[in-house]
């Protein structure tokens, strides 16, 4: 089984980042900073909060939904606010999704939010509300359950130090895993975590007996040259249990977002 985690970015690089995931179809991807706006045909709307501007794909989930024609999509969004076309606000909603091969049985899932709540009015003030998503499936081929729970970190202005909230979110990650999950199976958690390896959130699931892949094995970092800022680490991916890891890989080419394709082989 091939689960991949990324940051799509919203859709920023949306031609090659659909391609190489209709390419490559992981029986599992986890998908976050994802855009859905259901009330617009249109293909880009823009993105305004203060002076960090960016182009948005206005229908993103549509479209990787269209490039895995044979999955299952969830999408789990934690605010709904506003982009634009040209002076024109548009609603949108932004969160993460999950999209399991139609042939995989999903036998538990579990949505929910690891910061604040729904936002229904705005995307709020920094640090805005993160939704997690945590899905139990069954192995068909290895005969066993294998849990796998997603966030998208808080995002805080000042920088990927620790804090009270962070500390928080890594507790409500962790209880939403052990809410999907049983006792003997395959635990796997990851996403955009928005910090450093040292953090408390890597120590804090350490503790509970997870190994982090991306450190662990040397990858230096998980952002290619799209990223211009300092700080390479931002996304991780554990498991409870390494030994069932037949291969790991944080994918730097091809660039299809800011940050890296994360691809475990289990």
């Amino acid at each position: 089984m091939q689960i991949m985690c990324l940051n799509g970015w919203g859709g920023k690089m949306h031609e090659p980042l659909v391609a190489y995931v209709a390419a490559q179809s992981p029986d599992v991807l986890c998908l976050q900073e994802v855009v859905h706006s259901p009330e617009t045909q249109e293909d880009w709307l823009t993105y305004r909060d203060s002076d960090h501007v960016l182009p948005q794909r206005a229908n993103f989930f549509r479209d990787v939904c269209a490039a895995l024609p044979d999955h299952v999509s969830t999408f789990c969004p934690a605010a709904q606010g506003v982009l634009w076309k040209d002076d024109v606000p548009i609603p949108s909603q932004w969160g993460l999704a999950t999209f399991v091969h139609r042939a995989i049985p999903v036998i538990g899932q579990v949505q929910g939010f690891v910061h604040k709540a729904f936002s229904a009015d705005g995307y709020g003030d920094h640090p805005r509300s993160r939704s997690a998503h945590a899905i139990r499936v069954f192995d068909l081929k290895q005969q066993r359950a294998v849990s796998i729970t997603q966030m998208h970190g808080l995002r805080d202005l000042r920088g990927k130090m620790d804090t009270a909230e962070r500390a928080s979110q890594a507790e409500r990650l962790l209880a939403l895993s052990d809410q999907v999950s049983e006792t003997d199976d395959l635990r796997i958690i990851c996403g955009d975590f928005n910090v450093e390896p040292d953090s408390q959130t890597l120590s804090l699931l350490g503790d509970a007996g997870f190994t982090e892949l991306v450190t662990t094995r040397d990858f230096p970092g998980t952002r290619n040259t799209q990223y211009q800022k300092p700080g390479r680490f931002a996304d991780y991916m554990l498991v409870n249990r390494p030994e069932a890891v037949r291969s790991f890989d944080v994918v730097y080419n091809p660039e299809v977002s800011d940050h890296c394709p994360l691809v475990l082989e289990i």
